[in-house]
């Protein structure tokens, strides 16, 4: 099995911009409470200040296949090295005038805590395993093995409004350095 940090981008199929995710900004975020992996539920209407949500399909466990044709899918693969990116950068976001930083995936909070501890996330993840928040946003979707995954994307919230969105992301161990860039404009840092 290929190691996930051992990705090759240049023969992974990249997402183009199919303009699924164009409707999010300028959108008040509804008041839906996602339930978080340190234990809290999260509603990200209420929010004071910036928070950057990046949106990611599936993790999966280290000795776990991933779903067969999952390379094959355009912007599937990477979930770890992104989560891992925004680790990195975590508290230079902060920094840089984000109040809050979240992951966000469909997949349930027990599987989720199990990747914050092996990844050792320094900010929760969120889960909206039963679409509420996907469906009241129409965020961009894929299905496989009977599963409704999230098209990888990143959403800057502030105040409850969605004030800028990556999207396509790729490749995935780049969107954190993207979004501090992002951040640093605005926040004059």
């Amino acid at each position: 099995m290929k190691d996930p940090m051992d990705i090759d981008w240049s023969t992974t199929p990249a997402p183009i911009d199919d303009g699924r995710a164009s409707h999010l900004t300028g959108q008040r975020v509804p008041s839906i409470a996602l339930n978080s992996t340190d234990g809290d539920t999260v509603d990200l209407s209420r929010l004071a200040g910036r928070a950057v949500i990046y949106a990611y399909p599936r993790k999966k466990l280290p000795d776990e296949p991933p779903p067969d044709g999952w390379l094959l899918i355009p912007g599937a693969p990477g979930c770890t090295l992104q989560s891992c990116a925004f680790r990195n950068h975590a508290a230079e976001i902060k920094a840089a005038g984000a109040s809050y930083l979240f992951g966000l995936s469909t997949q349930d909070t027990p599987y989720q805590r199990d990747a914050v501890e092996r990844l050792h996330l320094p900010y929760p993840l969120l889960s909206d395993e039963h679409l509420l928040l996907t469906k009241a946003l129409s965020l961009p979707t894929f299905t496989i093995m009977g599963m409704t995954l999230l098209s990888r994307l990143t959403m800057v919230i502030n105040d409850g409004l969605i004030e800028h969105v990556f999207y396509p992301v790729f490749p995935p161990d780049r969107n954190a350095a993207k979004v501090l860039a992002w951040l640093e404009t605005q926040c004059g840092k």
